[in-house]
């Protein structure tokens, strides 16, 4: 599907070449932390997820996270998640995002499914336990996260060093630019 309407490139938004190189950085980077997140969880490389709890083991790596951060307001929210579905979700979202971002393409549904995904995150740890368990009991690194997706996107610096102006050439800016 080639489109006929205009599209909206990183050069429109972004006019200095420096600067879009540096949110390209930023979105690999991005793009690495999730994908890294999701092979170690898959594989447990004893970085955040002991081999015991890896998938090839057997493990849930997901229900270790959600099991553990079912103590505050939204806690009924988040046992919701509590289930093999819950972690089928958890994992297709931490690939979803890793490659999305890697390639840069895919960028408006990442941004909402991203965001939607830290906000989640950021209400399952909500409110810190202890003031020994955060450095801040309101902010914490899932707002970072989401304002990075959200940058990356708006200024689609998957046009640089990705593949956004060739998907771009396919879907157009619809939404699944």
């Amino acid at each position: 599907m080639t489109t006929s309407s205009p599209v909206t490139y990183a050069e429109d938004i972004v006019t200095s070449k420096p600067a879009r190189q540096v949110l390209a950085v930023g979105r690999i980077l991005l793009g690495f932390y999730f994908l890294w997140a999701f092979i170690d969880k898959i594989f447990g490389l004893n970085y955040a997820t002991a081999p015991e709890m890896a998938v090839i083991n057997g493990g849930s790596p997901a229900q270790g996270f959600i099991n553990n951060a079912v103590s505050g307001p939204f806690a009924g929210l988040i046992k919701l998640f509590a289930n093999p579905v819950g972690d089928v979700l958890f994992m297709t979202a931490l690939l979803g995002l890793g490659v999305a971002l890697l390639l840069g393409v895919g960028h408006k549904v990442t941004l909402f499914a991203g965001s939607a995904f830290m906000f989640t995150l950021w209400l399952s740890l909500f409110p810190p336990t202890s003031p020994g368990s955060a450095t801040n009991p309101i902010i914490d690194d899932h707002w970072f996260l989401a304002i990075l997706i959200i940058a990356v996107t708006i200024t689609r610096a998957g046009d640089t060093w990705g593949l956004g102006k060739w998907w771009a050439s396919k879907v157009g800016d619809s939404w699944l630019r």
